[in-house]
């Protein structure tokens, strides 16, 4: 299903003027690459992915967009019809993948984790700016700190989270597209539903304002200060025991997980409040190893912390040799 080619932009050429203007506006807020950058977009067919692949065209990025069916639900194959339609329309070459989500607990969290899989590092998403308010929320009630507070920042990424979700829909309605509706969306099961249609309108209302600006604002904030944590914790050897010991908290706790998350301890995903206090006390001499997640342990041997990754499972079978 794949339209190989340079996009040529056909379906921006016959737009009227007060589209145009939108969609001139919309680029303003956007952070797409220089014109000509190759970019993959991921496009569910909802009006947010839709818009970003409308305005990757429009920003004159060789773009390719790539449609995740997740199998999750009757009919969902067919939605990458939708997308490819509007591929086409608008010059953008167009690909389908289909993944298997593995069964377990928190359906969000393994569905994203089987998309991203099969899309590259680099891949953009139609996150908005109402998204990274509802991820603040969600982080904040998960007890994240600033790394979590912050999350979803602007750049490639992210070319259109500065733009709200009612521009989205207001760009699909202008040009015509069929957008896809998740039903998932409206299903109280998942938190963040609940945080978009009960959370979100709930602090509206005390407020009497629209939140969303404030709590990107706030996200910002967070962000600057997680980034000026980290360019002090890289300053120090988080190794040495004595130099964990005499930083600041904050800056210790961020060497911690930095020192982590780079060394891909538990998938690379940021360990937690709990995990991170316990390689402190290990630094601190109250304990003289620990359990970091994913079978990997931090241990000190005279004043120097050393990161242990899973042991061997074992002889691999029919060989007699370790597995790796």
């Amino acid at each position: 299903m794949d339209q190989p080619g340079r996009p040529d932009r056909r379906g921006l050429s016959d737009l009227s003027v007060d589209v145009v203007a939108e969609v001139d506006r919309l680029l303003a807020l956007a952070t797409f690459p220089p014109t000509g950058t190759p970019v993959t977009c991921a496009v569910s067919g909802g009006a947010d992915s839709l818009a970003l692949l409308v305005l990757a065209v429009a920003a004159g990025c060789d773009v390719t967009a790539v449609h995740v069916d997740h199998g999750l639900r009757p009919g969902s194959a067919a939605e990458a019809d939708v997308v490819a339609a509007v591929a086409a329309r608008f010059g953008a070459r167009f690909e389908a993948r289909s993944v298997e989500v593995a069964p377990g607990p928190n359906l969000e969290a393994r569905a994203r984790e089987a998309r991203y899989a099969v899309l590259p590092a680099d891949v953009c998403t139609g996150h908005t700016a109402d998204d990274r308010a509802e991820t603040m929320l969600l982080n904040l009630l998960r007890g994240a700190g600033p790394t979590g507070l912050g999350a979803l920042r602007p750049g490639p990424r992210h070319p259109i989270l500065a733009l709200r979700r009612a521009d989205t829909l207001g760009l699909c309605a202008a040009l015509g597209l069929e957008v896809v509706d998740d039903p998932s969306n409206a299903d109280p099961a998942f938190l963040r539903n609940r945080v978009r249609h009960e959370l979100l309108p709930l602090m509206a209302d005390l407020a009497d304002r629209d939140v969303v600006p404030i709590l990107v604002r706030q996200a910002n904030l967070f962000a600057d200060l997680d980034d000026d944590l980290f360019a002090e914790a890289a300053t120090i050897d988080v190794t040495d025991a004595v130099a964990l010991r005499n930083a600041r908290p904050s800056v210790a706790r961020a060497a911690v997980r930095r020192w982590l998350v780079e060394a891909k301890v538990a998938d690379g995903h940021p360990p937690d409040a709990a995990t991170v206090q316990r390689v402190l006390e290990v630094a601190d001499g109250e304990a003289r190893a620990t359990e970091v997640g994913g079978g990997w342990r931090v241990s000190r041997t005279a004043g120097r912390l050393t990161l242990h990754p899973p042991l061997p499972t074992g002889p691999a079978e029919g060989d007699g040799e370790v597995a790796p």
